[in-house]
Formats: C-alpha cells, sequence, structure tokens
C-alpha cells in the first residue's frame, strides 16, 4: 500500500482548490457536470470493460470494438441522452470506431457541403444510424496534394448519372476509417468531369453496401488495409480500400451547396461562396487540438502520478529512496509537458470561439478573416499534434522500464494518436501552408490591407525589427509584456528573414522549395506564439480562486520558457535576446518547476480522469501500483499454463540434446 501513502500525502500538499480547477479545465460547471457524470457512466459499466484489449486478435478485437459501438448506441437511446451527452459517452468509451468518422467527418461534409435539400434527405438517416457513413479523400498515391486525387467522377447527361471511377491503381481509396467493413455510404471525392472539361475536386455521397445484407453494390471492390501499429490501438477501426469500376450515381448525389451540375450538363458555381468549404476545415482541425489535450494530459496524468509513486535512489542512513518526480531531470522534462497540456487546453477553447465567429462571419458573405483563420487552424494542429506524440512517448520515457508495459497505458496511447499527426493534413505541409499565409502578409507591410487576428503583430514590424529585451533579472520574464514582446519580435523577425531571402530567387516557387526548411521554423514561431499569447489572455478572463490563478500563471510561464529555452537559437540568432537573458528565463525556469512540485498531483486530478478512461495501472488514482502490476502479470494468457504450449516439440528436445531426432 506504499503508493496509496504517497498519493494521499501529495494531495495534502496542494495549494488550490482542485474543485475549482477542474470547471477551469472543463471551461464552465455544466461541461464540468457533463463530463464527470458521463465519465463515472462509463466507468461503472463492465459492458465498456477495456482492459483485455492487447490481448485479443485482430478479429476479436474489431469484432468487440462492433458490440461496443452498438451498446453505446443503445445506451445514448434508453437514457435520451443529448447529442453534447452522446459525445461525451462516445469520447469515454475511448475506443477508436467507425462512430468517430460517421460523426466527425461524414456528417460535418454534409452540412458544411450539401444543399438544403441534400440535408434533409441525408441527414435524419444519418443521425439515426440508418446509414453509417465514412470520408473517402485519401487514396493510395494521394493524401495531402487533394488537387492531385485521381478518381474521376463523369457525368453522363444521357442519364442523368455520375460516373465514378478508379482509373489506375493509386486512385484507391486508401486510409478512411469505418471504410473498411462497416460504412453503407462514402462521401468519395473525385475530380469532377462535365462535358469533357474538368472542373477540380468535389465530393460525392456513394452507396457502397446493401443496407439489406452488407454485400458490396456492383462496381464496389472495398476491404480492409490491415494491421496497423501497436497492441490493440488504432486496430479497433477498419481502414479501408475501395476501387469504383465505373459505379453510377444519380446527379443530385454531388455535393452541391457550392457548385453544380445542371440536368442539361451545366456547371456552374452557386451563389454560396466556395470558401464556405473552409469552414469545416476549421471545424475538424479545432477538434483535433481539442483532442490533442486530452491525450497528453492522459500521458501526463499517468507519468506525474507514477513518478510521485516510484522512489529510486538516494535512501541516507536506512531511510526512503527519493520520489522519482523530486529529481530536477524529471521536473524538466514533466512539467513543461504539464504546461502543455492546459496550453493546449485553452487553445482548443479559443479554436471553438474562432470556428463559430468564421461561421458567423460566412454567413454574413464577410470573409475577411478567413485566411488568417485558415492559416491558424492549420499551424496549431500541426504544432499539437506534433507535441503532443512527441509529449506521449516522453512520458512512457518518464515511467522507465515499467512504461513499455501495455498495462501501462502509454504504448496503447501512443499508437492510438500518433496517426494525428499525418491525417486531416501532415504536420509538415500544414507548416508550410502556414508559411505562405505568412509570406503574403509580409508582402502585403505598408498597403492598406492590415494584419487582422493572430497575424495582427505585423502591424508593429517595424518596432519589432529594432526592439531589444528589457529584462534584467531571473523574475522580469515573469511579465506577459516581456514574453509576448519576445515571441513577437522572434516570430516577426524569422518571416521577415524568409521574406527577404525569398525576394533574392527570380522565381518565387523555387526559392519557396529551397527555403521550406526556414520557412517551416517561420511557421512553427508564429504558431508558438498564438499558443502563448492565448494563454495569456486566459489569464485575464475570470478565474475561480486566487490560488487557482497563481497556479496557472506558474503554468503558462513553465511554457513559454521552456519553448525559449528549447529555441533558444532562433532568439539568439534573430537578436532578440542576449545569451545573459537565456540565462536568465532558464534561472527562473528552474525555480517555476520548484512552485509546480507540491501541486503536480493536484494539476493532474483536475483533469479528471476515471481509472477507466486512463488505462492505465502506474496512473491509478490510488497509486497502488506494485500489487496491480502483479496481479496483471498473472491474467496475460501465456500465464494460463504453467508448461507453455510447444514444451514437448521444441523445448525438451534442447534440454535433452534430442535436437536432431526431433521432428521440429
Amino acid at each position: 500500500m506504499e503508493g496509496v501513502d504517497h498519493l494521499a500525502h501529495e494531495r495534502n500538499k496542494s495549494e488550490f482548490d482542485v474543485d475549482a480547477m477542474k470547471i477551469v479545465w472543463a471551461g464552465s460547471p455544466h461541461a464540468f457536470d457533463v463530463s464527470d457524470r458521463i465519465s463515472k457512466l462509463v466507468a461503472s459499466d463492465p459492458g465498456f470493460r477495456k482492459d483485455n484489449r492487447s490481448t485479443l486478435s485482430r478479429k476479436e478485437l474489431f469484432k468487440n470494438t462492433l458490440r461496443k459501438a452498438a451498446y453505446a448506441w443503445k445506451t445514448i437511446i434508453d437514457l435520451r441522452l443529448s447529442e453534447e451527452e452522446a459525445a461525451k459517452l462516445r469520447f469515454y468509451v475511448d475506443e477508436p470506431a467507425f462512430t468517430d468518422l460517421h460523426w466527425g467527418m461524414f456528417i460535418p461534409a454534409i452540412k458544411g457541403q450539401g444543399t438544403e435539400e441534400q440535408q434533409q434527405k441525408w441527414l435524419p438517416l444519418a443521425y439515426k444510424m440508418q446509414i453509417i457513413g465514412c470520408y473517402a479523400q485519401t487514396e493510395l498515391g494521394h493524401g495531402s496534394n487533394v488537387q492531385g486525387l485521381e478518381t474521376t467522377a463523369t457525368f453522363d447527361p444521357q442519364t442523368d448519372e455520375f460516373i465514378i471511377h478508379s482509373p489506375t491503381l493509386t486512385s484507391s481509396k486508401w486510409w478512411p476509417g469505418g471504410l473498411g467493413k462497416v460504412a453503407t455510404h462514402a462521401i468519395a471525392y473525385a475530380r469532377l468531369i462535365v462535358g469533357g472539361r474538368e472542373h477540380g475536386v468535389n465530393g460525392f455521397i456513394v452507396q457502397l453496401r446493401s443496407l439489406e445484407d452488407h454485400s458490396p453494390l456492383p462496381g464496389i471492390t472495398v476491404g480492409d488495409i490491415g494491421m496497423k501499429f501497436g497492441n490493440g490501438a488504432y486496430n479497433t477501426m477498419d481502414n479501408g480500400v475501395l476501387r469504383f469500376d465505373h459505379v453510377h450515381i444519380p446527379r443530385n448525389q454531388m455535393l452541391m451547396r457550392v457548385s453544380q451540375v445542371t440536368r442539361e450538363g451545366k456547371y456552374k458555381q452557386s451563389d454560396v461562396p466556395r470558401q464556405l468549404v473552409y469552414g469545416t476545415m476549421v471545424y475538424v482541425r479545432q477538434t483535433i487540438v481539442a483532442d490533442a489535450s486530452c491525450a497528453l494530459s492522459r500521458a501526463v496524468c499517468i507519468a506525474t502520478r507514477y513518478s510521485a509513486v516510484r522512489r529510486q535512489f538516494g535512501s541516507q542512513n536506512g531511510g526512503p529512496e527519493t520520489q522519482v518526480i523530486d529529481y530536477k531531470t524529471q521536473q524538466s522534462r514533466l512539467f513543461p509537458l504539464l504546461a502543455s497540456a492546459y496550453a493546449f487546453r485553452f487553445i482548443g477553447e479559443w479554436l471553438k470561439w474562432l470556428y463559430a465567429d468564421v461561421t458567423q462571419r460566412l454567413q454574413a458573405n464577410d470573409f475577411s478573416t478567413l485566411p488568417e483563420a485558415h492559416a491558424c487552424t492549420a499551424g496549431l494542429k500541426s504544432l499539437t499534434t506534433t507535441a503532443t506524440a512527441d509529449g506521449i512517448e516522453e512520458c512512457r520515457k518518464l515511467c522507465g522500464g515499467h512504461g513499455y508495459l501495455c498495462s501501462s497505458g502509454l504504448p496503447e496511447l501512443f499508437a492510438v494518436y500518433v496517426p494525428a499527426c499525418t491525417y486531416e493534413g501532415d504536420n509538415t505541409v500544414l507548416l508550410l501552408q502556414v508559411a505562405r499565409f505568412l509570406m503574403k502578409t509580409v508582402s502585403q507591410l505598408g498597403s492598406s490591407k492590415k494584419p487582422v487576428g493572430t497575424i495582427a503583430y505585423m502591424t508593429r514590424v517595424e518596432h519589432l525589427m529594432k526592439c531589444r529585451c528589457g529584462v534584467q533579472r531571473a523574475e522580469d520574464w515573469l511579465k506577459p509584456s516581456a514574453l509576448l514582446e519576445a515571441f513577437e519580435a522572434r516570430a516577426a523577425r524569422m518571416s521577415v528573414a524568409c521574406a527577404q531571402n525569398l525576394s533574392n530567387f527570380d522565381n518565387p516557387e523555387e526559392g519557396f522549395a529551397e527555403l521550406s526548411a526556414d520557412l517551416v521554423e517561420a511557421a512553427v514561431a508564429h504558431c508558438q506564439l498564438i499558443v502563448v499569447s492565448k494563454f495569456i489572455e486566459k489569464l485575464q478572463q475570470e478565474i475561480p480562486g486566487k490560488e487557482v490563478k497563481q497556479q496557472l500563471e506558474v503554468l503558462c510561464n513553465i511554457y513559454a520558457l521552456f519553448l525559449l529555452h528549447k529555441h533558444q537559437g532562433d532568439f539568439l540568432l534573430t537578436g532578440c535576446i542576449t545569451p545573459k537573458h537565456a540565462a536568465l528565463a532558464n534561472d527562473e525556469l528552474r525555480s517555476l518547476y520548484s512552485q509546480v512540485r507540491p501541486n503536480a498531483i493536484a494539476l493532474v486530478d483536475a483533469f479528471n480522469y476515471t481509472d477507466h478512461y486512463l488505462g492505465s495501472i502506474l496512473g491509478c488514482y490510488d497509486g497502488n501500483v506494485y500489487p496491480k502490476l502483479y496481479e496483471a502479470a498473472w491474467k496475460d494468457p501465456l500465464n494460463e499454463s504453467v508448461v507453455p504450449d510447444g514444451y514437448h516439440q521444441y523445448i525438451r528436445p534442447l534440454l535433452k540434446q534430442e535436437i536432431r531426432t526431433a521432428r521440429l
């Protein structure tokens, strides 16, 4: 029971109201109530058991996922859960499944790109799960380059139909979740061809399987693409391959909110601006950022609790060994990840506001903020998913050897999460999109087009190119103005330097390709500035409890100063700070780690995750790690028999020197 004593003692150290912090993390008292209630409902229901996932075969794993998805839907109906509660239930069931793409991509695509008539026809079916949808965009040969997709949709004026076709092997749809074995319908993206002319890539609603016996329809070849990385993990999802052989669909199954094909075979743009398509993209990417904070906070919770339980070295005169969390090397790796989890939570909240704002503006035909919002969500998707994937792996290392066990929850969490770095836009490609936006912004400085939103700091570019850091003492780095100016100056100077270097090339595209690594770094600097600035803005809002606000200020400063330390080469090279400033920042960072230490367990308790959701023996709330690890070991299928299968066939001949005569 040693671990229990450790965590009880750790919780007594807390210097703030944990319940108040739980509400801050959740976003509001209402959001906390829903999350708390639904998470406990899932944790207490044996129908949602998940501790045996890593020992199941692929077929058993997938069938079990189907059972859980059906059971979750029955629970939603029986309890008459609201849309918000149902989404939370699917979240806490914590199993990648076809329902993720149905609710997260298929339905939003119809809402964003379908006409009112199409929405009235298809959404009721989708909301009732009478059809199950997926999002078939990525192909075997093309992912991020959507304009390079090879699938074709050719209009046939004689039948008033589109003919969907996969002309090459590389045009096979590849990766869509839910496609492999479950989806009855897909939003399939294809090159629109009308009257022999191409009109870009458009989305089409295509039925894939019979609603009677689930068999593929004529012309449809569909299946699963095979096992993915990790035990259990994302192998619960039926990522699929799909080929079309001249599949006919009605003309009205082209998503026609933005562009249309008439009965006469005329292609035309609708009155709805094409930019509305980006609204759906902003929505999807803001949910990915929100998911990043959940995944990272989960890993951090496990690593922090275990770091307080685990003792290693440092015993004096027979006394207890030192808690691992007290080592400065552990703190310098763990606490920035804790701060990042909070930073990503708050940037996710802000992106929800941004999506609502953009949607409202688009409906009023105001597209002024759309390029900035598009670049912002693309960059933050890239920044947060990369940091989270790296952070989960770092948390596994922070748990030492035991972190390698599936029962730690960390290997599976990593395997489930790491695809986020490539889906919905490869992270490097997205950063290059941000870089193009930054270069365009720099080129327009001095014109009547003023930078807005997260790029507004560029209006002060002349000052930022010349300003010098005014920090004299380590504690001066705690001033928000000092932090913001340093990050703004770094971002501005890196963007301006890239723009100046680009101007030396006769061919801008050649220059962009040659300088792409520098441009990516400039985009990262811009995105990190956004996260730091929004964290600081969060602290200016009303926060319950003085102590809670103080802890958030500490975490904000850790996040910013850790980035400054990690990227000090950029800060020094651009002249934003001097080596002395960098040294003072590092001194303050060490001091901040000491301030977090007494509150570390309380800060991860504020995530309010049940043991069921964490899925980790190392991160269990009571800290009783070692007895649970020992007990779990004996439940492994290999321990079902004392003498292993294969002993008489393979081991005994070796031991008895009978290998020459053994029948292997």
